[in-house]
């Protein structure tokens, strides 16, 4: 295996920059970047188009032209190697003269997948993840972690997002915040990085949530996406002007899913295999171009996905203006805990990032 060239290494970097500028906005597809060096001078890059548009390898080669020839591509993801909305960038790089091919992360979606193999079979050189390093493959799985795991397990992402008192108690007597605005405006930019926003029926019903990011620019909106078993989402609701997604049982009330629809949401039945309508729920998510989700739900529903391992991050607010032992809101169930990664602050509060674990914790994380 051939080691990267400084170079190569910088402009790795600058591809998962380009990236991160794409990011948000290319759903369903992932966010990828990518530079074209030919003796160490960047001659084209670019990043994934809204859907629709050209890939990141196809942008770069645009850029380049008859520079391409003799050059080296440093990519984020793999290249893809079939006729997906665009033509295979995998044949494309090979068409246009690249002579190596450098990716930091091996793509793991069954109908993409074989880009790698395909350029070793036309006579380019192939650097993949173990010859980039493991800083630069696991920066490239955060920016692609929608795009992975509904590649993996067919559900997307999700990010809890809980705000409690120091005592831990999800509710604040006598006022309507739990946390300070510094706080809830954290939360919004949350929400501008995901495709929805989830809330179960009864957050809706004691809420009223319009679930839409306000103070911070936004690209787009998430959608906002309600799970309500028995359809008890007001067709008033501020959310369904929105044209929420309402999920649903199959034998839900049919006046009050006309009552919904007429009213602007989408509302889809999903059944339940084995019992678990909540897994089916979210998978029926990824059907709607749906790669990552902020769930804001109330306790009952935020256990329930904590218990049923449907969470890939949390991220708990706690006020700190009142007394209490510090104790957390919410257990990841029997057989899990939630481990800290960071911790950090939103004006007056503490903000901690979790992740669900079954390894044995350490005594700061019981």
């Amino acid at each position: 295996m051939s080691a990267l060239a400084s170079d190569e290494r910088r402009a790795l970097a600058r591809a998962v920059a380009l990236a991160e500028r794409a990011r948000h906005r290319t759903a369903p597809n992932p966010a990828v970047g990518c530079v074209l060096l030919r003796d160490g001078t960047i001659v084209g890059e670019g990043a994934t188009q809204p859907p629709g548009g050209r890939h990141a390898e196809a942008e770069a080669l645009a850029t380049a032209g008859d520079r391409a020839v003799g050059a080296t591509a440093c990519i984020t993801l793999e290249p893809c190697a079939h006729v997906g909305r665009t033509p295979p960038c995998a044949p494309a790089l090979a068409d246009a003269g690249v002579r190596r091919v450098v990716y930091a992360h091996e793509d793991p979606h069954v109908p993409a997948a074989g880009g790698a193999a395909h350029l070793r079979s036309r006579g380019v050189e192939v650097v993949g993840p173990d010859g980039v390093g493991e800083v630069m493959h696991g920066a490239v799985a955060v920016q692609l972690e929608g795009f992975l795991r509904v590649a993996t397990t067919g559900r997307p992402h999700v990010t809890l997002k809980l705000a409690q008192t120091a005592d831990g108690s999800l509710h604040a007597e006598g006022r309507r915040w739990i946390t300070s605005e510094a706080a809830r405006t954290s939360v919004h930019r949350w929400r501008a990085t995901v495709d929805a926003v989830l809330v179960g029926s009864g957050t809706v019903l004691a809420d009223d949530p319009r679930l839409d990011v306000r103070h911070v620019p936004v690209p787009r909106q998430p959608r906002p996406v309600v799970l309500d078993r028995r359809l008890r989402t007001p067709a008033d609701a501020a959310l369904v002007a929105r044209a929420a997604l309402v999920l649903t049982c199959e034998d839900a009330p049919h006046d009050r899913r006309r009552a919904l629809e007429q009213a602007g949401a989408q509302v889809v039945a999903v059944g339940a295999r084995d019992g678990d309508w909540l897994g089916a729920a979210l998978r029926e998510l990824a059907g709607h171009d749906v790669r990552s989700v902020l769930a804001e739900p109330g306790r009952t529903l935020a256990e329930a996905l904590l218990t049923a391992d449907l969470v890939d991050r949390v991220v708990l607010h706690v006020a700190l203006d009142g007394p209490g032992p510090g104790r957390r809101a919410v257990s990841a169930g029997p057989d899990r805990h939630l481990v800290t990664e960071r911790a950090g602050g939103a004006g007056p509060d503490l903000v901690l990032h979790l992740r669900p674990s079954q390894e044995q914790p350490a005594r700061g994380d019981r």
